[in-house]
């Protein structure tokens, strides 16, 4: 058998169908059963077994599927999870994945379709946001990725011969808000800036960067002999949502000749709403910029993307000269810039497709609309828990995030209730620290969720308080 398709199409379409069929099934119920469930130990041990020395039928490893994985997952799509940032995907985004793995193109440069559909979700995610169309991007893992790419550019803008030399005592520093995403030091780090060059400047009562702070933290770096070269706005944060005053920061990052980057992981999206896009102003300012489509664009993992307003920046920092990449005039090595020559990463999958059937099919103000129902769900919940006793606000609702406390509960206390809510299948609202208060936190951005499941939630919430009040009591 020298090749690896099957002798029997007839039984591979056959299995196929009956996959595309069950998939289906489950996300037309996707809001029935639990929310997650823990895995049992029995199931994780038969997962372990050994590199196969001979292959399993494709029904048999199907089977071991349905049985050991879909029943597993982590919830996602479920529209009772709300406790991280995770979108919840559609049928559309899904079949594109299909697609996408039928055709397999490595889109790491080179001249075809696949190059040119990549094209154009990064021209329309520039229009999004308010970036000049002649701008670059690409496509990465996740904003991770994409800030970690808008530092080593944002560096090497700074100084070019970072790329042959390295630092050499290079005293680089940046500056993002205490509630910046850790991914933004992690950077630093990664880049050889080291994470303490972050500077995390401090917050107001609102969450959002101090930008007067921000101002007297680059003047007295430059008087100590740093050099300050980007600053990172924040539009939503990670634990409450909040969106720094872009306008405010782009004037001091200009006044101070400084790069300026902005993480809109999943904030970015409310670009599309008419109703927020104005809490976004000066986003569209940005020399850099970071989000994910897999979150409330609801593309299925993973689809994060970069935009950078220079695109010859963007290119000086990455590209290659090398004998076996040569960009030629015609064929196929032609089409120069290469998707390689803005990042990292040569071999690259076809993620832009999802992002183009994703967005093609349901269209921006569809979009739109999703996003402002979700912060809708989350405003009615915000409501709800300013008027039951016992529960307090601790953050204002910017967009679609809500942090609650819970009084007469320790931090410890409120951390075994989440966790007891995930293991009933009920819900899955994560926490996070807001002014050094435990606080059960709910992410509304799967489409799927409404005020029904929200409400489900927090009646659960509700009655594990008052079963550990009354235990405590001894009532």
């Amino acid at each position: 058998m020298a090749g690896l398709d099957p002798t029997d199409w007839r039984g591979i379409r056959d299995i196929g169908h009956r996959m595309l069929d069950e998939v289906f099934d489950r996300m037309e119920h996707v809001g029935e059963g639990p929310v997650w469930r823990p895995m049992p130990s029995s199931a994780r041990q038969a997962l372990r077994e050994g590199l196969p020395e001979k292959g399993h039928s494709l029904d048999d490893l199907y089977g071991r599927y349905l049985d050991l994985v879909v029943p597993y997952g982590v919830g996602n799509t479920h529209p009772g999870f709300m406790g991280w940032v995770h979108g919840a995907g559609t049928p559309v985004g899904m079949l594109a994945e299909m697609l996408a793995g039928g055709l397999n193109a490595n889109c790491g440069g080179r001249d075809h379709a696949p190059i040119e559909v990549e094209r154009e979700v990064i021209r329309w995610a520039l229009q999004m946001v308010g970036m000049p169309q002649d701008g670059s991007g690409c496509l990465v893992t996740g904003s991770s990725m994409a800030n970690f790419i808008s530092v080593i550019t944002a560096s090497r803008a700074q100084d070019l011969s970072i790329r042959n030399e390295g630092l050499a005592g290079r005293r680089l520093v940046g500056y993002a808000a205490t509630t910046a995403h850790g991914c933004l030091p992690r950077a630093f780090d990664l880049a050889g800036l080291g994470s303490e060059a972050l500077r995390r400047v401090p917050v107001l009562a609102d969450h959002r960067m101090d930008v007067s702070a921000l101002r007297d933290m680059i003047a007295e770096d430059r008087k100590a002999g740093f050099v300050p070269f980007m600053v990172a706005g924040t539009a939503g944060t990670v634990d409450c949502g909040a969106i720094d005053d872009l306008v405010a920061i782009e004037a001091v990052a200009h006044e101070a000749s400084l790069w300026f980057h902005v993480d809109a992981a999943f904030g970015a999206l409310a670009c599309l709403s008419s109703r927020f896009q104005p809490q976004l102003a000066g986003i569209g300012k940005a020399d850099s910029l970071a989000f994910d489509f897999h979150k409330w664009a609801q593309v299925p993992y993973d689809a994060g993307c970069v935009l950078v307003r220079d695109s010859r920046k963007h290119a000086a920092a990455f590209a290659q000269s090398l004998d076996y990449l040569v960009r030629e005039e015609r064929g196929l090595a032609a089409g120069a810039p290469w998707f390689c020559d803005f990042g990292p990463d040569l071999s690259r999958g076809f993620r832009a497709l999802k992002v183009w059937m994703t967005l093609g099919h349901y269209g921006a103000r569809r979009m739109g609309e999703m996003v402002e129902t979700c912060c809708d769900v989350a405003a009615d919940l915000a409501r709800r828990v300013e008027r039951t006793d016992g529960l307090v606000l601790l953050a204002p609702v910017t967009l679609n995030i809500v942090c609650f406390g819970i009084d007469g509960l320790e931090d410890a206390e409120v951390s075994e209730l989440v966790q007891d809510l995930h293991e009933s299948g009920i819900a899955a609202p994560s926490t996070t620290r807001i002014n050094g208060r435990l606080a059960v936190r709910a992410a509304i951005v799967n489409h799927r969720t409404t005020t029904v499941h929200t409400d489900r939630m927090l009646d659960a919430v509700i009655a594990l308080r008052d079963e550990r009040l009354q235990a405590r009591t001894g009532r």
